[in-house]
């Protein structure tokens, strides 16, 4: 051959190999497709049958508690505790007196106020009874003994106000004086204003005069007895005392607290949940209260579900109350509620994982197939907590549902089922190899056993 020839065949050599080389990839590469095309992905999931069993919707919340009754006790005027009645934790009842404020400046204006009533009340009957020159008469002779009266406390007065500031009487001596000699003015000012009307005016003015100055005198009276019922500090309600901030000696300030009285006896815990949570509360729903570090939960009922939002929030107060007594609720603390707002005692229910949502919110599960794949089953969810939920339609008792591994899986999807971690550990320890010459030891006790 010449070297011309031997060229071309070579080229037509490797012409050949390369298109039988690119022939074997394509054929390959088809094949590789067509296994990738008929080869199914497959999901591995783990499932539970749903069935029947009794289910309820329990709503939790962090709450404080805090007793029904309440009262904080601040006194109507300023004054000086004389004494206390009760101490902290002392148990009282309503009515019961808890405290004395000093209260002399305020019993001896009762005192005169009283005696001022007295005496307009009297005129007020010699008025009506007595004919007008009568009136007059004996009015002139009340004057005359009014003013005489008058002079003589006010000397009284005087002097011992001297005797007083030399340090040669007491205090009391000063206040019975300064007593008498007020009310001596005033029955004076009486006196003579009486008179004065008597002869300026006639009977049915006097009489109007009468039952005016009556009036305004009684009026003065309750008043003085009101001031003074103000230093005698009553409990309103049946309970024990929690706070006693002040002692005897102390200045008490109107309207500042010296005691708290709580009704121990009705506890109630208040929680503030979302509406959503509220929607489903009605008072009467039974509920926990569960104390921290206590094993057993306290008894109780929802007393109240707010009809109103919390003010700046879109939470609703909850109330509940301990259905008895326990000592270890106490006001002030925190403990966590359990709230049952529904429940239903035969119920087909399913993990609430097993629940799913799609793009239009509505719930579905997936149902393992006797193809061995997931069907996509819409259903209607009845009663739903953290654990299970009930299957008011859509599924039927023992159908299988995937609850593990089943979120975005699409529907008619292989799958393949996976026992639970616990089944798991359970299959491990049974299929577990023995050690070597575990078998022989076994056979050789058991033959021992026999004989």
């Amino acid at each position: 051959m010449t070297p011309t020839m031997i060229t071309a065949l070579a080229s037509r050599r490797g012409a050949t190999f390369l298109f039988c080389a690119i022939a074997a990839i394509l054929c390959l590469a088809s094949g590789c497709s067509k296994d990738e095309k008929e080869k199914e992905p497959v999901v591995s999931v783990q499932t539970t049958p749903a069935q029947r069993a009794p289910i309820s919707q329990v709503i939790s919340a962090e709450a404080v508690v805090y007793p029904l009754e309440q009262a904080t006790i601040a006194p109507k005027i300023s004054s000086t505790i004389k004494k206390f009645h009760v101490q902290r934790g002392a148990r009282v009842k309503k009515g019961q007196l808890l405290a004395d404020l000093e209260n002399k400046d305020l019993s001896a204006a009762a005192e005169s106020s009283k005696g001022d009533f007295e005496q307009a009340d009297a005129n007020y009957v010699t008025t009506v009874d007595a004919s007008l020159p009568q009136q007059i008469q004996k009015a002139q002779l009340d004057a005359v003994a009014a003013k005489s009266n008058f002079e003589a406390q006010q000397k009284v007065y005087e002097s011992r106000k001297e005797l007083f500031q030399q340090g040669a009487i007491p205090r009391k001596d000063l206040d019975s004086a300064e007593v008498a000699f007020l009310q001596a003015r005033s029955q004076n000012e009486q006196a003579q204003k009486q008179l004065t009307d008597l002869q300026r005016v006639g009977k049915e003015q006097v009489l109007k005069s009468a039952q005016g100055s009556r009036t305004s005198a009684e009026g003065r009276m309750k008043g003085a007895e009101a001031q003074l019922s103000y230093s005698r500090i009553l409990s309103p309600i049946d309970g024990v005392v929690t706070d006693r901030p002040l002692f005897e000696g102390d200045l008490a300030t109107a309207n500042q607290p010296i005691l708290t009285v709580m009704n121990t006896s009705r506890l109630i815990a208040k929680a503030h949940i979302p509406q959503s949570d509220a929607a489903v509360l009605k008072v009467g729903n039974p509920a926990e209260l569960k104390i921290p570090g206590l094993d057993e939960p306290v008894k109780g009922r929802v007393s109240l579900v707010s009809p109103a939002l919390d003010p700046g929030s879109t939470t609703i107060e909850v109330w509940v109350e301990a259905s008895k007594p326990d000592p270890a609720l106490k006001p002030g603390m925190t403990v966590e509620l359990s709230m049952t707002a529904k429940m239903v005692k035969d119920a087909l229910v399913v993990p609430t994982p097993a629940i799913y949502k799609n793009s239009e919110g509505a719930d579905y599960v997936l149902l393992v197939g006797s193809d061995g794949h997931a069907h996509v089953k819409t259903v209607e969810v009845g009663v739903r907590n953290a654990e299970f939920a009930q299957i008011v339609s859509g599924v039927k008792a023992g159908n299988q549902v995937i609850n593990s591994g089943g979120y975005g899986l699409p529907d008619n999807t292989q799958i393949k089922i996976e026992a639970a971690p616990a089944e798991k550990d359970a299959d491990d320890k049974s299929s577990k190899p023995e050690k070597p010459g575990a078998s022989a030891k076994r056979a050789a006790k058991n033959a021992k056993g026999k004989e």
